[in-house]
C-alpha cells in the first residue's frame, strides 16, 4: 500500500465571531472523483463514496476527524500537530465537500494567524491504498482508506510548484499484528527472520549430523 496525498487549492475561508472571539473554518472540495488529477491519479467516485461513508461513521460523527498543519510523512494523525477538526464531508456530484474548524491548539493558532492575515492555504487529503496502472493513469484501488480528509498546506503561487508539492509516499505494509510499517522496516524484519530461520536450520543440521555419527 502507498501513502497517497492530493492537494486542492480552491478552499473557502470563513470567519465567525461570537462574544468577541473569532473562529475560522475552511470549506470546499476536499476530495474529487472520476477525474485525472495533476499527479496522474484517478479516484473513482464510487470508491470515494464508500470510504467517505466509513470515515463519516467512524470519525466525523464521533468528533475524531482531525487534520494536521503541514505535510506529515506517514498515515498516522499526530495529536501534537493537529490544527483542525473536520465537521462534515458530503458528496456533491463527483466531489466531496468538506468543512473544518480551526482548533485552539498550537498548530491551529498558527493556521488561524495565517488565515487572519490573508494567507492563502490549501488542503491535502491523506490516505492509504494501492495503485493500478490503466489507460495511462494510476487508478486508486478498492482498498483505499482515508487517514484524514484534509491536512492544511501552503498554497504555492506557481502551478509547477504546486505540482511539485504533490508527493506520493513510500510503500507501507501491515505486519502480522495489523501494525503499519514502512517498506524498509518490513524488509529489515523479513531479512532478520530469514537469518534467524537459516541459523535454526543450521543448528538442526549439526544436531542431525551429530546423531548420525553416534
Amino acid at each position: 500500500m502507498k501513502l497517497i496525498r492530493e492537494e486542492i487549492e480552491s478552499i473557502e475561508v470563513l470567519c465567525e465571531e461570537k462574544n468577541g472571539k473569532k473562529s475560522f473554518f475552511i470549506q470546499g472540495p476536499f476530495l474529487q472523483g472520476d477525474i485525472k488529477n495533476r499527479n496522474g491519479r484517478i479516484y473513482e467516485s464510487r470508491i470515494l463514496a464508500k470510504e467517505v461513508q466509513r470515515y463519516n461513521e467512524n470519525f466525523v460523527s464521533k468528533q475524531r476527524a482531525l487534520g494536521e498543519l503541514g505535510h506529515p510523512d506517514g498515515p498516522t494523525v499526530n495529536l501534537d500537530r493537529v490544527s483542525h477538526k473536520i465537521t462534515s464531508l458530503k458528496q456533491e456530484g463527483t466531489n466531496f465537500i468538506g468543512r473544518a474548524k480551526i482548533l485552539d491548539t498550537p498548530m491551529g493558532r498558527i493556521a488561524g494567524a495565517l488565515l487572519n492575515d490573508g494567507v492563502t492555504l490549501g488542503v491535502s487529503s491523506r490516505g492509504m491504498g494501492s495503485l493500478i496502472s490503466r489507460d495511462g493513469a494510476n487508478y486508486v484501488g478498492e482498498d483505499f482508506q482515508l487517514a484524514t480528509a484534509a491536512d492544511i498546506v501552503a498554497d504555492p503561487s506557481a502551478p509547477d510548484a504546486f505540482v511539485q508539492g504533490i508527493m506520493e509516499g513510500v510503500e507501507w505494509y501491515y505486519d502480522t499484528h495489523g501494525k503499519l510499517m514502512r517498506a524498509e522496516e518490513a524488509q529489515i524484519q523479513i531479512e532478520s527472520a530469514c537469518r534467524s530461520r537459516e541459523l535454526e536450520e543450521q543448528k538442526l543440521r549439526i544436531f542431525e549430523d551429530y546423531l548420525y555419527n553416534l
